[in-house]
């Protein structure tokens, strides 16, 4: 399809990408995290961007960091300091896991951009404060974003923003429900792009290409379905070869719990009503990840819902090396899954992995056992 290989296209070039945005007349905002209110950055006249790692090897950014920081932060890092980030005009930090608190600190002391930010969200999300904070800190973002654009940001700019991001998820949401309903339909590389594609692609782009898709893909016949359903768990998987590992395997994916995946764009944003009051309340709603607190058994219970909704025989955990927050989930959520007798299995991956061999062996015996 034609216009899945634009995705492919774009996410194999990111620079290049970039450059015909900014011929656009565009600045780039740069971010690390699906909590960052893009809908503001775009309000504000400018593209957000999600950052990752072009994984070259670990030079510059040794001596900012230790090796024991994850290495989509150290590898970000490498790419900022090295020059490879030179398209960024600007780099917001929501405040999530420790490594990347961190690596803001170090980005405003050596970075060279000319807007920086940190968007401070609360942690817990279950507290009668909470939603007034989260509202303050999102107030306070959108004047630095006024100041940096010399423009206010109005509220009918910030509808307009909040439904092309709606779009946006409202036909991630249905691709995503149509390989679900038939897993094989969308390969899972092709997923991998869409997504990765649509946090990195110019909006605009992104919102016409999408819905085209979406109704190419409804006029597939349904493949036979050949295999075992699969749900992805982690925090970001950034390597098609994960995918196409697990689909050698036998294994059909059907669903994930990834912030590169559902809970990027997972929860609509009411298009009516105050936007800043909205958009704050989205991320109360949605799926939070570990670094957020909602009750005891939030994440557990929506890792088993998942699970059963999309009929799995199995969760893969892809556990990134040195990600605390995600490590410290997991045998929680093990439990959870456990008590419902869905078998699972934890990878640790890191971004400078080459080699999938063994992890395939390891993947196709997990398949086979369940």
């Amino acid at each position: 399809m034609k216009e899945i290989r634009i995705f492919h296209e774009a996410i194999e070039n990111t620079s290049n990408m970039a450059r015909k945005i900014k011929a656009g007349q565009k600045k780039i905002i740069g971010h690390l995290c699906s909590y960052t209110p893009e809908e503001l950055i775009y309000a504000a006249g400018f593209h957000p961007m999600r950052l990752f790692s072009s994984k070259s090897d670990i030079v510059l950014a040794e001596k900012h960091l230790q090796s024991y920081c994850c290495s989509p932060v150290r590898g970000v890092l490498e790419d900022s300091l090295s020059g490879r980030l030179d398209f960024l005009d600007g780099t917001v930090f929501p405040h999530t896991c420790d490594s990347i608190q961190r690596l803001s600190d170090i980005w405003r002391m050596n970075g060279k951009y000319e807007f920086f930010a940190d968007v401070i969200l609360p942690a817990k999300l279950n507290t009668r404060s909470a939603k007034t904070y989260m509202t303050d800190v999102l107030t306070g973002f959108k004047k630095e974003l006024e100041k940096a654009s010399g423009k206010k940001i109005t509220d009918t700019s910030l509808h307009e923003s909040i439904k092309k991001f709606n779009l946006i998820r409202e036909n991630l949401s249905k691709i995503y429900e149509l390989n679900s309903h038939n897993p094989g339909l969308i390969k899972g590389a092709d997923l991998y792009a869409i997504v990765k594609g649509s946090m990195v692609m110019d909006k605009d782009e992104v919102a016409g290409l999408l819905p085209v898709i979406a109704a190419n893909l409804e006029k597939i016949d349904p493949p036979s379905e050949k295999g075992k359903r699969i749900v992805i768990s982690g925090s970001i998987c950034d390597s098609p070869g994960f995918y196409e590992t697990i689909e050698e395997a036998g294994g059909l994916i059907a669903g994930d719990d990834l912030c590169t995946g559902q809970r990027w764009f997972e929860g609509m944003i009411q298009e009516d009503g105050d936007p800043m009051t909205a958009i704050a309340s989205r991320y109360f709603d949605r799926i939070n990840c570990p670094a957020k607190h909602t009750s005891l058994t939030f994440r557990g219970e929506n890792i088993v819902s998942l699970a059963r909704k999309n009929n799995a025989k199995g969760v893969i955990f892809m556990l990134l090396k040195f990600c605390d927050p995600h490590a410290f989930d997991y045998p929680y959520l093990k439990e959870y899954l456990d008590k419902e007798k869905i078998k699972t299995m934890a990878v640790e991956i890191d971004e400078q992995q080459q080699s999938l061999g063994q992890l395939s062996t390891r993947i196709e015996t997990f398949i086979h056992m369940i």
